[in-house]
């Protein structure tokens, strides 16, 4: 397999690569010191903290003799605890032999049951802090708009030219006042109630005066962003195309764009696009796109896969308050939660694609495509790998940390861990579950869905 031409098809192949490697590793390290920490605080010792497995690149030992390492293949990590035989907590029943009962208190398997309990727990609970942390960083970093509607950056359209300009606060668009921001029902329906058309009237007041200006229809069919391993990705779709018709019948918004493709139910549709002035043609077939709606379950869509936006940037007048920031990163991680556990379970009673399912080779598509788009898109993506990577770490899956709680709540039950030779066995039927589970991603990576 030509694994360049495919990583050719991502765009810079490195940028890719790297901020895969980036992502992954803040998350992994997040997730690991979160076992590190509070088993410490427990009372159980470590011999090795690694993030990334295989030849070791770096390590140092610290005063507590502990070894802190990266290693050459960076697709997760671990914490050898003291007692431990391997990366996933199988126990060393040999290095326990002899062991007295100080020593033996210091071992993973040796501390008590709520030690061990809240030390496998913290893992994906440091994982939903650290979402939070991002979603609630980005919100704020990114400000929100006031009360009025300021006018940031213009984006450019071939062949037109407008009056309006950056900074400019806008007082009515066609005869219709623009209503305040905190009215949000009214915001909406100006927005999706303006007549398409361009040019527009705005009324505007700038340095003290008002004054008639004409500007763009609010949304354009300029692409903004291109969704990885989509129709649009792989048919060559550059941001800032601007597609001017379909099918033949000329397109002055992206609604008009969202609906031909919605109507198509997965035709292929020709599409004429402006790109930096010349005029070019595309065929892009429609894929199927799962969407979860807000009441629960999920609802089919068709999509390209660009994505649109207004034909000016919002200028962010406001600030965002930390604890009304703290509020959207606890919201958007359980959004992102509850979807993924949603999304599997839909998945295997087949009500929507697999497809919906990626692997290490799609997501580092995303890690790309999201750090292409700067800093702030890139932790969002970092925060929402964080939850998915935190919330399937609880499935109950032997090897898993909810696998390991499970056989924590055995003990606790029957007073008494299961034996080791079960322990093994259920092991290794985790190992094959999640090798499975990786394998089949990355098969929807490399040929069943791109």
């Amino acid at each position: 397999m030509d694994f360049p031409a495919i990583l050719s098809g991502f765009g810079n192949g490195s940028v890719t690569v790297l901020s895969f490697i980036v992502a992954l590793s803040i998350v992994v390290a997040i997730h690991e010191y979160g076992h590190y920490i509070v088993g410490r605080w427990s009372g159980i010792g470590a011999d090795v903290f690694s993030i990334g497995f295989g030849p070791v690149l770096w390590s140092r030992v610290d005063k507590r003799g502990m070894r802190w390492q990266i290693a050459a293949i960076p697709l997760g990590g671990y914490v050898k605890f003291k007692g431990d035989a391997n990366a996933a907590s199988g126990k060393d029943a040999d290095a326990m032999e002899g062991l007295n009962e100080t020593e033996l208190r210091a071992t993973m398997h040796g501390a008590p049951l709520w030690a061990r309990s809240a030390t496998v727990a913290a893992g994906p609970v440091f994982n939903f802090i650290l979402s939070i942390f991002l979603f609630a960083a980005v919100i704020i970093a990114s400000g929100q708009t006031g009360e009025k509607l300021v006018i940031g950056k213009l984006f450019e359209m071939p062949h037109k030219s407008y009056t309006l300009q950056e900074g400019d606060t806008v007082v009515s668009v066609n005869g219709i006042d623009v209503p305040l921001a905190s009215d949000a029902a009214g915001f909406d329906a100006f927005w999706n109630g303006m007549e398409i058309t361009d040019p527009l009237n705005y009324v505007v007041e700038r340095d003290g005066e008002t004054l008639s200006v004409t500007g763009p229809y609010f949304n354009t069919p300029v692409v903004h962003s291109i969704v990885p391993r989509s129709a649009a990705r792989n048919a060559g779709l550059e941001v800032g195309d601007v597609i001017v018709a379909i099918d033949g019948e000329s397109i002055a918004s992206f609604k008009q764009l969202q609906q031909a493709v919605e109507g198509s139910e997965g035709k292929t549709l020709a599409l004429d696009v402006v790109r930096n002035g010349e005029a070019m043609n595309f065929d892009l077939t429609p894929k199927r796109s799962d969407e979860p709606k807000a009441e629960g379950g999920f609802e089919t869509f068709w999509r390209i896969g660009v994505t649109g936006g207004l034909a000016f940037e919002l200028e962010a007048t406001e600030w965002v308050g930390v604890g009304d920031a703290a509020k959207v990163g606890v919201e958007q991680t359980w959004r992102v939660a509850s979807g993924s556990v949603s999304g599997l379970y839909h998945m295997i009673t087949g009500a929507i694609s697999s497809c919906n399912l990626s692997g290490p080779v799609g997501i580092a598509e995303t890690a790309g495509e999201m750090a292409s788009r700067g800093v702030v898109d890139f932790f969002w993506f970092v925060a929402v790998i964080s939850t998915a990577i935190g919330m399937l770490n609880l499935f109950p899956i032997p090897m898993l940390d909810g696998g390991h709680l499970v056989f924590y709540a055995y003990e606790a039950v029957t007073g008494k861990p299961p034996s080791d030779s079960w322990l093994n066995v259920l092991m290794q039927v985790g190992l094959m579950l999640v090798l499975g589970l990786m394998m089949f991603g990355l098969l929807n990576d490399l040929f069943l869905c791109r």
